[in-house]
C-alpha cells in the first residue's frame, strides 16, 4: 500500500509483550503531540493525558488494575516501560467518544513511528476508587474525570502479531 497513512491503519495490532527498553523521550513526545490533535466534540478537547513511566508508580497502577480483574498477581501492562492514561472530563456529554478517540490515535501515532501499543481498560474503575483520586489528586489533576484507558507503550519482545480474517458482514449498505 503506497498510503503511509493507511498502511498504518492496517497493520497496527495490539502488542502483548514488551522488552524493558524505554519510549525515547523525542518518539514520546512526538506521539503526545499528535494526540493533542484528535477530533473531540465542539473541539472540547475533554481528554487529558497522563503519562507514567516510574517503577512505583507503575507497580502500583498494575496492583490497582489486576485487582480489578480479579488476578492480583497478573501484569496487566504486559511489561510496557510506559503508560499513558488516558481521561475524560465527565461533564462532557461525549468524553467517551473523545477519549476512545485519543486512544486510537495514540495507538495509531505510536505504530507509525515504530513503538507497539495496546489499550489496557479498567482505567475507570481505577480511577473512580479513592485510590484512584487519590492519585490524581497528587498528580495536582483538578475536575471530574473518568478513566478511559492505558495505552501502554513499548518496543513488542517477538514478531507483530498477524492480522485476524476480517468477519463477514462487518459493512451494510443501504
Amino acid at each position: 500500500m503506497e498510503n503511509a497513512t493507511l498502511k498504518t491503519l492496517m497493520e497496527r495490532r495490539s502488542v502483548r509483550a514488551f522488552q524493558a527498553r524505554q519510549v525515547d523521550e523525542q518518539t514520546l513526545n512526538t506521539i503526545l503531540q499528535v494526540a493533542t490533535y484528535t477530533p473531540t466534540g465542539r473541539n472540547r478537547q475533554s481528554p487529558i493525558m497522563v503519562v507514567v513511566q516510574d517503577e512505583k508508580t507503575r507497580e502500583q497502577l498494575r496492583r490497582m488494575n489486576a485487582e480489578i480483574m480479579g488476578t492480583p498477581e497478573a501484569d496487566p501492562f504486559y511489561g510496557a516501560p510506559t503508560i499513558v492514561i488516558v481521561l475524560a472530563d465527565r461533564n462532557v456529554s461525549t468524553h467517551i467518544e473523545d477519549g476512545s478517540l485519543v486512544m486510537g490515535t495514540l495507538m495509531n501515532a505510536a505504530f507509525s513511528l515504530g513503538v507497539d501499543s495496546c489499550w489496557i481498560h479498567r482505567a475507570r474503575q481505577e480511577f473512580d476508587s479513592e485510590e484512584g483520586k487519590a492519585l490524581l489528586t497528587a498528580w495536582g489533576i483538578e475536575g471530574d474525570y473518568v478513566g478511559i484507558g492505558h495505552c501502554i507503550l513499548g518496543y513488542r519482545e517477538g514478531d507483530l502479531p498477524p492480522a485476524r480474517p476480517r468477519k463477514d458482514r462487518y459493512v451494510y449498505r443501504v
